[in-house]
């Protein structure tokens, strides 16, 4: 085949005058490698080789498990959700909700809609009947997700995936299992639920500063709770 037989000098030149030609950006993401090594006529083990070749050159750099982009790597990489559940403790989690979210909730009395408010309002509904602590996570991170997209920001929706995403680990999920079995179950899912209603009540209220203090006693509510259980 004409493309396996493509030395590795051949195809570094071809894959040169290809990211020129297809005028990339900084930080751009190239095509998979099974969709490159066509483009460019050669193999994918012949590809790697010139991917090697201009990583070394500083033209690009790869990121396994994320893929190839354009230019010199980063001083700083973002990482990953799944690494960052790894390092964060469930005390770790909470205090950077306590954080993030009161001023989520402040904003979102601004922009809410009056149908996003009743989707919240069930949401906080349904947590406070949640009969085990999978219901109950399953109505709060729903719960604190529309708050989120209620301010129309994505920067502050990616946070709340982020978070939600590290809450959905296995290490945070025993944590709040155990806290919500030891707290007994319908009192603290009432509990809880009835915090989540005064979020509701002051985002109704178009009142910021009651939205961020409701917000604010609620997580504080449960980081004491999971605390207590460290």
């Amino acid at each position: 085949m004409l493309g396996a037989r493509l030395t590795v000098d051949a195809a570094t030149r071809r894959l040169r005058a290809y990211l020129r030609h297809r005028a990339y950006g900084p930080q751009d993401r190239l095509e998979p490698e099974r969709v490159l090594a066509p483009k460019i006529g050669c193999s994918r083990e012949t590809l790697r080789a010139s991917l090697d070749v201009l990583e070394k050159e500083g033209l690009i750099w790869r990121h396994v498990g994320q893929g190839t982009f354009v230019g010199p790597r980063p001083a700083y990489e973002p990482i990953r959700p799944s690494v960052l559940a790894e390092m964060a403790s469930p005390a770790d989690v909470l205090d950077a909700r306590l954080l993030i979210e009161p001023p989520i909730a402040g904003e979102a009395t601004l922009r809410a809609t009056a149908d996003e408010i009743i989707v919240l309002r069930n949401h906080a509904l349904l947590s406070s009947e949640a009969p085990d602590w999978q219901a109950y996570e399953q109505a709060d991170d729903a719960f604190h997700k529309g708050i989120a997209r209620m301010t129309g920001n994505p920067l502050l929706i990616a946070f709340l995936d982020v978070l939600s995403s590290v809450r959905g680990r296995a290490r945070w999920q025993r944590q709040h299992d155990l806290a919500f079995r030891r707290a007994r179950k319908k009192e603290y899912a009432s509990q809880q639920g009835r915090m989540h209603l005064a979020v509701v009540e002051a985002i109704s209220a178009r009142d910021p500063e009651a939205a961020r203090q409701a917000m604010l006693d609620h997580l504080s509510a449960i980081r004491t709770i999971m605390v207590q259980e460290l």
